[in-house]
């Protein structure tokens, strides 16, 4: 395992970026540092450490300690050497016996006012404030300490109301560093020093509990904390750790990396590694804290095995249960024929675990009938961006933002599906940077502290393309177009074509407003500030794939960004959010039935010869099922036998009743997963799959960014995911003999351009490198897409003629419901309704404005009936006018909610990805669950009451 615990060096201050430098001498030493360099990160670089308490090298200084006082030559008085910039020619000394009695008078004074239980403090091994005791040689308090001293907060009682950290005020210094990083770092300024003098404290809010508090949880004021203060729980629980291994969240796709900080097998706490490039040492509640699903009760261990879903589990060995999928596969192949199976892979496996299950497929089944989750989010991605740029990925790093002069936010909510992104936006913002939000609701980025929108395009649900076009419409007419850019960059006969699409008066804004239900002049307005940039860059979710027109909507965002000429360097470009931790990875690993890994069509003979050569097989050129085909063709009678990782679709897919009736006529489904899910009650083989924390791999994030995935536990069950699809492709009748993750990377780079040059040991000396990473680009792969040309050349616009939705209000159906994510909640919530983060949000709720809920007689908290096309559910009401009238929202965390049992088969006309965002419903008030509820709330106890029974035999049988 790799030693990373304690080798992080803290500068104290930020570093600045300057073309010139400053010469000066520390301590007799020269040290040359850009100019606007602090004296006390300058002394760093030259090996001299200052003794520092209120600074550290994620925040901007404060100078509120008086620690780091140094003395200058020729100038008066001892300035704090993180406050005070470097000069060239000064002469700095750092320690002198002045500066040594300066510097232990102010310990005593922090002393005389703290707790000396430093042998059974919880942070004792890691305390700033005891370090600093030692450095300044501190050896008695005069003053004496607590009550001794007078006047004294020794006695404060201590706040652990947030279920990850405690809040201990009588070990508090008033540093300042935890309100400086819930400003700075996060954004949310929950924090504050409330009182005056001596009577200074943090407060959460007005004085409140955390929990009570407008805290999000992050962690970064925990992280700041320089004394117990702030304080994980675990490690109260734990004590420190002893070792540390890098690692990547397995939550969203911003993809953060984190120090998994362990006492041998056991995490005692996860801390965002510093050097991570798509986080830079920040987190959010997720990954900082709601790991503990990773060693649930509820984690199947054990392979299982059934004849039908009727009947009780039956735990098995691992060869008898691979032995079991596979006749039962064989079986069905060879009375249906080849393509009667398929599989789905899992965006929270790793590039090389999802790779294997492709390749499983193709070899193995002998059938390209593999899909992924992608299909239900991102699809339109891939085809959208493909069709206008060349490749189906971002074009920019998170960290261009801070270089964007215009944010157009579309279809996302940042600060709850990707908050550590979000944080870094909003910083942005607060640095002058203009916003416009196109989205339904008035998400937390229209209005927040010190952040506003210039624009908030409210749109109705449904009419993204005509915004878009709009949009285009005022860029072509008012004369905003790039010209110099598109005559240089883009195709000129699609260009034109387009030109004069968008300019017709029927895709004015004017002409628009009635459909959309955004005011002309607004959306001129918005438009005008985008094309003006400098620097607009556009960042997009779900909010604009999972729609009817998600493809054209996606092309309609890149014709704009390339008419504007935003597309290219810094502070631009296309951004989309990625929901999953990993699902641009499974995208580019194959994982659609038309391409073979790189994005590659199937049908392409030269391409699809170089994979038959190496995998030893023949592959069919004709693509395979997409999820949705599947359904249709088991209820049809020609699929029969499903192999799902890691994905849980009765849960996730739309229209739940008709994909249940689906899984009801397969014959063979084998689930491979953490827990017991929605799809693993219609399963037949149970295999165990592995969490993050027991995972070796590489996950990709939505920046293309490979980093390592490093195992800090052995697999609970003794077998990785990856071992687990070996070992079934070999039973299959294709063997598969990998010694380790890194001969599938090894496998993968050698088939697939893009991945060329990926090795591990490249993402260890970089720390992740981005693709396409091969001998066209440099080392570590590629930041900035599209710089000079595009991927497929000339940048080629298509129009975009906006189709409204089949799903459209009526009498019966008044309402249309969208749906989307909440902050503490993840995906279908397996993993996070089995941590504490069920203190916050513990059932999805229906937000409805309080005039729709008036007129339905609906009070706060009433349950109300949720009914559509599909079927019918009960929620919640919570009454929110960050609804527009005639709009209602969910999210799809909880399975006895039953969110997906109301969308419809409605979906994308390029790709199948479903239209979660609209459907037409009514909301009536009720008092009793809906039927589907009552139903599905037997059926679970059933399966439950199956596992149980398993588990209970194994036990007394010894096996």
């Amino acid at each position: 395992m790799l030693q990373h615990l304690k080798n992080e060096i803290d500068h104290g201050t930020p570093a600045r970026v300057s073309d010139k430098t400053v010469t000066l001498t520390i301590d007799g030493m020269a040290v040359s540092v850009p100019q606007g360099t602090s004296l006390m990160r300058a002394a760093v670089e030259a090996g001299v450490n200052v003794p520092k308490l209120c600074a550290t090298d994620s925040l901007e200084p404060f100078g509120s300690c008086r620690l780091c006082l140094v003395e200058i030559e020729g100038r008066r008085g001892f300035p704090a050497s993180c406050t005070t910039p470097a000069e060239a020619g000064m002469v700095v000394r750092t320690q002198t016996p002045k500066l040594q009695e300066l510097r232990k008078g102010v310990m005593e004074l922090y002393i005389s006012d703290h707790p000396l239980d430093c042998l059974t403090c919880s942070a004792n091994g890691d305390c700033e404030l005891q370090d600093m005791a030692g450095v300044t040689g501190l050896r008695n308090v005069r003053y004496g300490v607590g009550a001794a001293a007078g006047a004294h907060h020794c006695d404060a009682k201590k706040d652990a109301s947030n279920p990850y950290f405690t809040y201990d005020p009588s070990k508090c210094i008033v540093c300042n560093r935890c309100v400086r990083a819930c400003e700075e770092t996060q954004g949310t300024f929950a924090l504050t020093i409330s009182g005056r003098g001596f009577e200074s404290r943090v407060s959460p809010g007005q004085d409140q509990p955390f929990m009570d508090s407008e805290c999000v949880s992050c962690g970064a004021c925990v992280q700041a904390c320089p004394t117990a203060t702030l304080q994980e729980k675990t490690v109260i629980e734990l004590g420190q750790p002893e070792h540390s291994v890098i690692t990547t969240c397995a939550y969203c796709g911003v993809g953060c990396g984190f120090k998994a900080e362990m006492k041998g097998n056991t995490v005692v706490r996860m801390v965002p590694w510093k050097d991570g490039k798509a986080n830079e040492g920040h987190s959010c509640v997720k990954g900082r804290f709601a790991w503990g699903y990773a060693t649930h009760k509820d984690r199947i261990t054990q392979p299982m095995v059934r004849e039908k879903i009727t009947d009780a589990w039956r735990e098995v060995s691992w060869p008898e249960a691979i032995d079991f999928a596979a006749t039962r596969f064989k079986a069905i192949q060879a009375k249906h024929g080849k393509d009667s199976v398929g599989g789905i892979t899992s965006s929270r496996c790793t590039n090389e675990e999802v790779y294997l299950v492709q390749k499983l497929i193709r070899a193995a089944f002998n059938t390209n009938n593999v899909d992924t989750c992608a299909r239900v989010c991102h699809s339109p991605t891939g085809y959208g961006m493909g069709q206008t740029f060349g490749t189906s990925a971002g074009t920019q790093t998170f960290k261009s933002v801070e270089e964007a002069d215009v944010i157009m936010v579309i279809g996302a909510n940042p600060t709850d599906a990707h908050p550590v992104f979000a944080s870094r936006m909003k910083k942005r913002l607060r640095e002058g940077a203009q916003l416009i939000v196109v989205d339904p609701r008035r998400i937390d980025l229209v209005s927040s502290p010190h952040i506003r929108a210039q624009h908030h395009l409210a749109l109705q649900p449904g009419t993204n393309v005509a915004v878009i076009t709009a949009m285009a419409h005022v860029v072509v007419t008012e004369g905003l177009v790039n010209e110099a850019y598109v005559a240089e960059r883009c195709d000129t006969k699609s260009f034109n074509e387009w030109r004069e699409f968008v300019a017709r008066p029927e895709n004015s804004p004017e002409a628009f407003e009635r459909v959309t239900g955004v005011p002309a002049a607004e959306l001129r307005a918005a438009a005008r500030l985008f094309a003006a940039g400098p620097n607009s860059a556009i960042y997009y979710g779900l909010g604009v794939t999972e729609h009817a027109q998600g493809s054209t909507m996606v092309i309609g965002i890149c014709n704009l960004a390339m008419a504007c000429g935003m597309v290219g360097r810094e502070g631009v470009g296309v951004n989309p959010l990625r929901g999953q931790n990993n699902v641009q990875g499974s995208c580019d690993m194959g994982s659609f039935p038309h391409e073979l890994p790189g994005y590659r069509h199937i049908s392409d003979t030269t391409v699809r010869s170089t994979f038959e050569a190496a995998w030893g097989v023949e592959l069919s050129p004709e693509p395979g099922l997409r999820i949705p085909n599947m359904f249709e063709a088991a209820l049809a009678g020609s699929f029969k036998g499903l192999y799902c990782v890691g994905e849980d679709i009765v849960q996730s897919d739309p229209n739940t009743q008709h994909v249940a009736a689906a899984l009801s006529a397969m014959e063979c489904i084998v689930v491979q997963d953490i827990f017991l899910n929605e799809t693993a009650k219609y399963a037949h083989v149970l295999l165990p799959g592995s969490s993050f924390l027991e995972k070796d791999g590489t996950f990709t994030n939505a920046e293309r960014r490979i980093s390592r995935v490093r195992q800090v536990m052995p697999p609970l069950s003794g077998v990785g995911d990856w071992e687990a699809t070996a070992m079934l492709s070999t039973a299959l009748g294709y063997p598969m003999d990998y010694r380790h993750p890194e001969d599938i990377m090894r496998e993968i780079a050698a088939l697939t351009p893009s991945f060329a040059g990926v090795t591990y040991e490249k993402i260890e000396r970089f720390g992740s490198v981005q693709w396409p990473c091969n001998e066209t680009t440099d080392e570590a792969g590629t930041s900035l897409m599209h710089v000079e040309k595009f991927v497929r050349g000339k940048g080629r616009f298509f129009n975009t003629q906006y189709v409204p939705s089949d799903e459209k209000v009526n009498g019966r159906y008044p309402l249309l419901l969208t749906t989307g994510r909440i902050l503490s909640q993840y995906n279908v919530g397996a993993q996070t309704r089995r941590t504490p983060n069920n203190q916050w949000h513990d059932e999805d709720v229906l937000e409805i404005h309080p005039h729709d809920a008036e007129e339905r007689g609906v009070a706060q908290g009433d349950w109300v009936g949720v009914a559509s096309r599909a079927g019918q559910t009960v929620l919640r009401a919570q009454l929110s006018d960050r609804m527009q009238p005639g709009v209602v929202y969910t999210t799809f965390h909880f399975p006895e909610s039953g969110a997906n049992v109301i969308t419809t088969d409605s979906s994308d006309w390029a790709t199948n990805c479903p239209e979660y965002k609209v459907t037409a419903v009514q909301v009536t008030k009720v008092l009793q669950p809906s039927e589907w509820q009552r139903q599905y709330a037997d059926f679970n106890r059933q399966q439950m009451e199956f596992l149980a029974r398993g588990r209970e035999r194994a036990e007394a049988t010894g096996k």
